[in-house]
């Protein structure tokens, strides 16, 4: 008998006008012991609906099923546990990996008190215990210093040590099944390597099965025994790792499969400086003495200079860690830093309102980045209230309802909610957010990492088509080496806080000269 099985789970959600949705839809799957299934699928596909029904982790009641659903897990049924039965069985048996570790860890809280929650919640141990167990599950999870990590708080980790603490955290009771939805989304190529052969490692030291729920395509291949195919709340394929991506059956997988995200790139020759940065540093203290001062600093960007030119893209890759983000969000004065920015001649943060609105930023999840207590039509023209105050009502809809159409969503979003959306719906809106003030730059920090390829490929192609007829310039982050070379003119490599190589996209991908760069681009390659 399978150690898991669904079987004809429907999944149903009312919105607020009591209009019903179908999420996922007579979905049958098997999971044996020791196996690991991958399920893949567009955002909005059901895949992490289907994942969350196995815990009872929807937002019952707005969430329904029908009759017919069952989830059976060692001959007991789960869907319709009360709260109290769940309990006995989440993080103990069948444990959770979500998606981003920033928003599931608490800031409040060092890394250790949170893995020992789990501990203290299903096992009967005493503090020293409790700890000693701790300090295993760090090791085991390679969390790099782990007697000094276990005191540190989630902002003071990088991506891929968060992870590692909710794989961690995860495993901690020894579970049958872990359910890891997206584990690897946020992190560079790198990274994620190492997270897919650390879930490898423990599921045979742990005898785990594994369901892994990922749009990588790559990475999913490399993992998963088995694959289910989702598409629209419907499983269209399902079949081993090899036959679903050597054979594929379904047109939906055949179009996963060949999506490809590197569009022809119109070379950018002009030499039309439009944001110039000096010299930029950043530290960050990590130890201080009895007077404060502080003795121990991470140098999270050592002074690194760019130039962007109008209408270009300047790509900026490297591993969780490498300090790219550091140095974007200091480009818009979010972190404090040494240097100067210029936009075209003029130190920007000497003139902070007048250049505000020329360059603005994207953020990587887009559902933290929106204010989930403002509808659409809030959130997109909350740039137009600052910046704009005396525009009439009639003026303020009509800019919000032309730059919903730019990004090719429909008018009839503007009353809805952040929670209402897809990723790739939530990427657009947060895309037209940065829009509605017509900026010269956008900084783009991981826009299309939470997406699924299909979707990536569409909002590529967006930002694309907007850089063109706007003439945008772009400062496009990312740990995904495909949406790199499709979207940048210029690539800039960086590694500890410096840039260890720059130069033109083409070149850089085509050419690499250092043995880092050759290890990344070796890594995105299927």
């Amino acid at each position: 008998m399978s150690l898991l099985e669904i079987k004809h789970l429907s999944v149903t959600f009312n919105n607020r006008e009591n209009i019903k949705f179908q999420a996922v839809n007579d979905v049958n799957l098997k999971l044996e012991q020791g196996e690991i299934l991958g399920i893949v699928g567009e955002s909005g596909s059901g895949k992490s609906v289907t994942a969350l029904s196995i815990l009872g982790l929807l937002p019952y009641p707005k969430a329904e099923h029908t009759a017919e659903s069952s989830i059976v897990f060692e001959n007991q049924e789960l869907i319709g546990l009360n709260e109290r039965e769940f309990q006995k069985i989440r993080g103990n048996k069948i444990a959770f990996i979500f998606q981003e570790p920033m928003s599931s860890l608490n800031p409040l809280h060092k890394i250790g008190k949170q893995i020992a929650e789990s501990l203290k919640l299903h096992q009967n141990l005493s503090n020293k215990e409790i700890k000693q167990r701790t300090m295993e599950l760090l090791k085991a999870v390679k969390i790099p210093n782990p007697t000094k990590k276990i005191n540190a708080y989630p902002f003071e980790l990088s991506g891929g040590q968060r992870q590692r603490v909710m794989i961690a955290m995860a495993i901690a009771n020894n579970p049958q099944i872990l359910i890891a939805d997206e584990p690897t989304t946020a992190l560079d190529v790198t990274i994620q390597e190492q997270i897919i052969d650390l879930l490898l490692e423990l599921k045979q030291k742990l005898g785990m099965a594994i369901i892994f729920i990922s749009h990588n395509l790559r990475l999913v291949h490399k993992i998963a025994d088995n694959i289910a195919v989702m598409y629209q709340g419907n499983i269209v394929e399902y079949g081993s790792a090899d036959k679903i991506f050597n054979h594929p059956q379904h047109d939906y997988t055949k179009k996963l499969i060949s999506s490809n995200l590197l569009l022809n790139l119109q070379n950018k020759n002009q030499n039309n400086v439009l944001l110039k940065a000096e010299n930029i540093a950043v530290s960050f203290p990590l130890k201080k003495n009895l007077w404060g001062r502080v003795v121990e600093e991470l140098k999270a960007v050592n002074n690194v200079s760019f130039e962007l030119n109008k209408g270009e893209t300047l790509g900026i890759v490297g591993e969780s860690g490498s300090g790219k983000t550091t140095l974007a969000m200091s480009v818009v004065n979010l972190i404090k830093h040494k240097g100067k920015i210029y936009i075209k001649n003029n130190n920007v943060f000497e003139e902070v309102n007048h250049f505000s609105k020329d360059l603005q930023v994207v953020f990587q999840d887009p559902y933290n980045s929106l204010n989930p207590r403002m509808n659409i039509a809030q959130i997109i023209g909350e740039g137009l209230t600052v910046h704009y105050p005396k525009l009439s009502r009639e003026e303020y809809l009509a800019q919000i309802k032309q730059i919903v159409r730019e990004v090719e969503l429909d008018e009839s979003i503007l009353n809805k909610y952040p929670h209402e959306f897809s990723g790739g719906q939530r990427q657009r809106i947060a895309l037209a957010r940065a829009l509605i003030l017509n900026p010269q730059i956008i900084i783009l920090d991981e826009p299309t990492s939470a997406l699924d390829v299909t979707v990536q490929a569409q909002v590529i192609r967006l930002l694309k088509e907007l850089q063109l007829k706007h003439n945008l310039s772009y400062i496009f982050i990312s740990h995904d080496m495909n949406a790199v070379r499709a979207m940048s003119h210029q690539l800039m490599v960086m590694k500890d806080g410096k840039v260890i190589e720059r130069g033109p996209s083409d070149e850089i991908f085509n050419n690499p000269q250092h043995t880092y760069t050759k290890q990344l681009i070796r890594a995105s390659i299927l």
